[in-house]
């Protein structure tokens, strides 16, 4: 089915331009075009902003067959991101509805944040912190005092749970720090493809693990209690990639139980989240390192994004296929 042409001067509207940080300048795509933008857009108010238009940006707002059924003008829609779990692409599908979406714009950004975690845990950096403002220092009688486990990073093994760019790009920093770096073959595989180890040697031998695969049935909850009971009491778990990966209760239970040794986390089940969530409600532990879901926003990846967003739009308007996922 070939996908609609738009009109000569296509109605582009942005929904939660909020999701971008307020001093960089969003461009605009090098077509004529009508541009609408919206900081967020609820539910209520998505009717409304969709009436008119052919191309529709959105980073988190949710597009389902229900709501696009009542807009049969959009032409294409384009994520800004790399995530498609907002969007119905089934229907997109069916209906002729062209979908394009963000790849491989944070390889820099992701995997620092990983590093930067990395240390902030393994060297106890938040619980240091913690007890010189709680006076803890101040109490002791010499120029230092030690009362969290301080470990390096070179020599140590990294365990990677995906291996797509973000995966090798964590990799290719783990190695230049001096790490041992494994692979972990899907849970549950029968077989080990080249360069993979077992899913549970890997939980075993890694001093910290690191999560980037997507979010599916088969890996929800992929971490779970017997899973933080498999890995070393000394080792550390960071998941910058979904939240649905990690089981958020159980793994606040292995912290308080000191099953394993600290975690980061930059993503939740549900975002924003609130105080009602295990992590959020337990923040003030000395092991447990929360982030909002920022691991991909430096200033240069959201720049890349952002230009590959406008290409995606361009290139659409040609009749080409670039990043296309419907």
């Amino acid at each position: 089915m070939a996908v609609r042409s738009l009109s000569a001067t296509p109605t582009i509207v942005f929904l939660d331009t909020a999701t971008i940080p307020p001093h960089i300048t969003i461009p605009r795509p090098g077509i004529e075009h009508q541009w609408q933008e919206y900081a967020s857009t609820s539910v209520e108010e998505l009717d409304d902003r969709l009436f008119g238009a052919e191309i529709v940006i959105s980073n988190k707002v949710v597009l389902n067959a229900s709501t696009l059924a009542r807009h049969p003008h959009i032409k294409l829609i384009a994520i800004a991101a790399t995530g498609t779990n907002n969007v119905d692409l089934d229907y997109c599908q069916a209906n002729d509805i062209a979908v394009a979406n963000i790849q491989g714009y944070a390889t820099r950004s992701v995997p620092e944040h990983v590093v930067a975690m990395m240390f902030a845990l393994k060297r106890n950096l938040l619980g240091y912190h913690q007890d010189i403002a709680q006076g803890e220092w101040q109490k002791q009688q010499q120029f230092c005092f030690f009362t969290h486990p301080i470990m390096d990073i070179a020599g140590s093994t990294l365990g990677l749970v995906g291996s797509g760019s973000l995966g090798q790009a964590v990799a290719s920093l783990a190695k230049g720090l001096g790490m041992t770096v494994l692979f972990a073959e899907r849970k549950g595989a029968a077989i080990c493809r080249e360069g993979y180890f077992p899913f549970e040697q890997v939980l075993a031998e890694a001093d910290v693990i690191s999560l980037h695969c997507p979010l599916t049935d088969e890996t929800t909850n992929l971490i779970s209690t017997n899973e933080l009971k498999a890995m070393k009491e000394s080792a550390v778990l960071i998941n910058t990639g979904r939240g649905g990966l990690v089981d958020e209760a159980a793994l606040v239970k292995a912290l308080k139980e000191k099953e394993i040794a600290g975690a980061g986390v930059d993503v939740f089940t549900q975002e924003p989240a609130d105080n009602s969530n295990p992590l959020l409600a337990n923040q003030h532990l000395a092991n447990l390192l929360l982030t909002p879901h920022v691991a991909w926003g430096s200033d240069s990846s959201i720049g890349t994004l952002l230009d590959l967003l406008m290409e995606n739009i361009e290139a659409f308007s040609r009749g080409e296929r670039l990043r296309r996922v419907v």
